[in-house]
């Protein structure tokens, strides 16, 4: 029998059967009592094709729920549908007794919450998958208020580990004759220099210096799961707005570059967060640039700071730092401070040491860098290379970063050892010059001088 066939009979059932739902009951508004008794009947289902029906009819419902029946239905599931410790407690004294394999797997089957089968179920459903993570994602802007429901978040975390497993992920390149449906959606995704209009978007997209990679998954069809950007250029970039505009001089010829420089990386689904896409797509796309121009060189990044301004500004009120530090800390808080060109070379030497303190020896309680940005990099292998004054001077730039960026710089040779070092001792990779720049900050710290 031909599958394709049979999932295109079950699509077209259950497509069916929402469109008579929506003709007869428009005005029929479920609650998420509604939606729980339609998840146990899932449950209860043996057959694929009713199955399938039941997985659609109940996302259907989940739609129409309103913010307080998802938080109520997202609360039944976090009691009704979990672990029954009666049978965890029957399976853990047979496997006490018999330490055999079918009883372990008894044991780790009594263990999952019921919940993770009834996910599983409803993937069955057309759309499923993208539909689960739309939930998540609703689930997420919920945990702050209702951390009693971390433990449904983690049993989504736990199969969506698996579905968006890097094998899954198709890698496709973005340029001006990708389907406008999906560039709609690289304007709306693009987390880090917005994407003003089209004619943005095609200056960085159709160039023959630029390049942007995304990736799919099967699941989901054209709703991209994160891509980068990226510039091609001769030497290390320093600032960001030249590239934005295109008046960064860039390379005429793609094979006069011997860098390239990823200066923008957006996820796009909120609800696959902590499902790490970014180091097998960085890793991905060296491996695809080197193929196309292997006179490649250099693989950096142009980077934000973001928390930097926030820690520069509680630094401000620290006394043990000497007060002409404080003072060049406090004239970041003024609008319009970056336009003094002679004043901003003087801030340079006094912020650029304290930015390199902040992003090498900073750590949250974890052990780990405190900038959120230094974490993803470092923990993929690459070095904090490079720090650039007035990197950014955008508001958002200012704003968050005090106008710095950073090169992170992907050596392939050096990648494993990095990670390994930074997984195992927390240790970050770093240039002779960073290593400078936090020997400055310390003895700015004690009010010493340096050349």
């Amino acid at each position: 029998m031909n599958m394709t066939f049979l999932q295109e009979l079950f699509n077209n059932i259950t497509q069916r059967d929402a469109l008579l739902r929506r003709r007869r009951g428009s005005d029929e508004s479920p609650d998420h009592g509604d939606l729980v008794a339609a998840c146990h009947t899932l449950l209860e289902s043996d057959g694929e094709a009713s199955s399938i029906a039941l997985a659609s009819r109940a996302l259907d419902m989940y739609e129409c729920l309103a913010k307080e029946e998802r938080l109520a239905f997202f609360a039944r599931l976090g009691g009704e549908f979990a672990a029954e410790p009666a049978t965890i407690d029957t399976a853990y004294t047979a496997y006490r007794e018999s330490r055999d394999n079918a009883a372990l797997e008894a044991l780790f089957e009594a263990c999952e919450p019921r919940r993770q089968e009834l996910f599983r179920r409803l993937n069955l459903a057309r759309d499923g998958t993208y539909s689960l993570v739309c939930m998540r994602k609703d689930l997420l802007g919920m945990l702050r208020e209702h951390p009693e429901l971390a433990a449904i978040d983690a049993d989504f975390a736990h199969l969506f580990g698996s579905w968006f497993n890097r094998g899954f992920l198709m890698l496709k390149r973005m340029d001006w004759n990708t389907p406008a449906s999906i560039l709609e959606k690289i304007i709306r995704y693009e987390a880090v220099h917005e994407i003003r209009d089209w004619d943005d978007l095609r200056r960085r997209l159709d160039a023959r210096d630029r390049r942007c990679f995304a990736f799919f998954h099967p699941a989901i069809g054209d709703e991209p799961l994160i891509f980068v950007e990226v510039a091609l250029c001769k030497g290390l970039p320093a600032r960001i707005q030249p590239i934005l505009t295109g008046e960064d001089g860039g390379v005429e010829e793609p094979e006069e570059a011997d860098t390239a420089a990823f200066f923008g990386i957006s996820n796009c689904q909120i609800g696959l967060r902590g499902i790490s896409f970014g180091n097998f797509l960085i890793k991905q796309v060296v491996q695809e640039l080197k193929q196309e121009l292997p006179q490649l060189k250099h693989f950096v990044t142009l980077s934000p700071v973001p928390g930097l301004a926030q820690w520069l500004t509680e630094r401000a009120n620290d006394e043990s730092l000497p007060a002409d530090l404080r003072d060049a800390i406090g004239e970041t808080q003024h609008p319009g401070w970056h336009q003094d060109s002679e004043r901003t070379k003087v801030l340079g030497t006094r912020l650029k040491p304290l930015a390199a303190r902040y992003l090498a020896e900073e750590k949250n309680a974890r052990g780990l860098p405190l900038n959120p940005v230094a974490r993803f990099h470092l923990g993929n292998g690459a070095e904090l290379h490079r720090i650039n004054w007035l990197g950014d001077i955008s508001t958002k730039g200012l704003e968050q970063g005090a106008g710095l960026m950073v090169n992170y710089l992907y050596v392939l040779s050096d990648i494993e050892r990095n990670h390994e070092n930074y997984t195992a001792h927390g240790t970050v990779a770093r240039s002779s010059e960073v290593k400078d720049l936090v020997r400055k900050a310390r003895k700015q710290a004690k009010g010493e001088t340096s050349r």
